[in-house]
């Protein structure tokens, strides 16, 4: 259908953005640019604390980067369902209610033609007979009272 929508566009942006705060980070060790802005601390300077939070950013990077693309894939899977109208059943496509008829046609190139199932069929028969056992009873004469009256 149309509503094909790739996830890993978002999964793209949202790992480009994890990725550049941890190459922050590693510039930062490596340049000494928080050294330069806050002065020569030692505590800021630590190269293993800079590892640290790289690897903690990581650890995030991939529980969101997971969570993420299961949501747009449930998400995906959800907006792939053809919409029907609970009321006179047709069929949603590009925007239009439209019948099944005309979807076979336009999305599938095919054309269609009717017929009746087995149990519709059934079902018909056995209505008919009915209405037939119905217009055969006994019609009454005017003025006649109904049996047992």
């Amino acid at each position: 259908m149309e509503k094909e929508k790739k996830p890993s566009q978002v999964l793209w942006v949202q790992s480009a953005g994890f990725l550049a705060v941890i190459a922050v980070c590693m510039i930062d060790e490596l340049t000494g640019l928080t050294a330069l802005i806050m002065g020569n601390q030692p505590y800021i300077t630590d190269f293993k604390s800079t590892i640290l939070k790289a690897l903690l950013i990581l650890a995030v990077w991939l529980l969101v980067t997971g969570s993420t693309r299961r949501l747009l894939e449930r998400t995906q899977y959800l907006e792939s369902f053809m919409r029907v109208c609970a009321w006179c059943r047709r069929i949603e496509h590009k925007g239009q209610f439209m019948s099944l008829e005309e979807f076979f046609q336009q999305v599938f190139d095919t054309p269609t033609s009717h017929g009746i199932c087995q149990e519709c069929l059934e079902k018909t028969k056995a209505a008919i007979e009915r209405s037939r056992q119905g217009q055969k009873q006994p019609e009454r004469q005017q003025g006649e009272a109904p049996a047992g009256a």
